[in-house]
């Protein structure tokens, strides 16, 4: 794991810091601090778009190959696969990460870094959730748009293609956001094995400066605004591939 690097402040900034914070109700807010390593924030977010979005990528291809496997496959894929969805759902996020980061390296003798261990993790985690998703929405696509494409000739695959999944996609998008959005925040998890998201970034400049709540309003904004931005174009998306019905 790599080593959480430490900036080495002026003894006189410590000890203003550390006299503040002390001082209980006499605690005065100063921002100067965190502008000066405001960076730290800025690449964390970054990092943790980059990590919800792969990990959205990547699971979304789980969910779907497992969903496509559920609806047509016989009962013990379909036990296996709701095994997996089960396990998942019910251990929380931060039991895995420790697992596929510590535990897995440790069983099979690999080596990998800890944003690849988060992201296999988050990827997983997500995939387990969207399985549920992309199968209700197969089952939801109307039996006449399937008896249509049979009746014009096309294959089980070409049905699947040109017909199901278009209509599943469509449906699942606002489950779709949803997720994603979840991921977002979920990526925090990520400064528990020093991956540094903005969570760690936010920590990383507390540990230094010893501006906690000053750090932490800064990091809180930006997750709020950030996902209610997010949250506005998934919207203006499913509102263009919104299914009228």
């Amino acid at each position: 794991m790599p080593a959480r690097p430490r900036l080495a402040l002026a003894p006189q900034q410590i000890s203003i810091a550390s006299r503040e914070i002390t001082a209980g109700m006499g605690y005065h807010l100063n921002f100067n601090l965190i502008w000066r390593h405001i960076d730290k924030l800025w690449g964390g977010l970054l990092l943790s778009l980059e990590l919800a979005v792969i990990s959205i990528a990547i699971g979304a291809l789980i969910g779907l190959v497992l969903a496509i496997w559920y609806v047509s496959a016989g009962k013990i894929v379909r036990g296996f696969i709701a095994a997996y969805v089960e396990f998942i759902r019910n251990v929380p996020l931060i039991l895995l990460v420790y697992l596929v980061f510590y535990g897995l390296p440790t069983a099979v003798n690999i080596a990998y870094s800890a944003t690849t261990s988060f992201v296999i993790t988050l990827s997983v985690y997500a995939g387990a959730y969207l399985v549920e998703v992309f199968r209700s929405g197969l089952e939801a696509v109307p039996r006449g748009q399937i008896d249509a494409g049979k009746a014009i000739g096309l294959t089980p695959l070409q049905r699947l293609l040109y017909v199901r999944l278009p209509t599943m996609t469509r449906i699942t998008l606002p489950a779709l956001s949803n997720t994603f959005i979840s991921l977002f925040k979920d990526t925090s998890v990520a400064s528990v094995i020093a991956v540094p998201e903005l969570t760690y970034g936010a920590q990383w400049i507390n540990f230094n400066t010893f501006r906690i709540v000053e750090v932490y309003i800064i990091t809180t904004v930006m997750y709020l605004v950030t996902g209610y931005l997010i949250l506005f174009g998934l919207r203006r998306l499913e509102g263009h591939f919104r299914v009228e019905r």
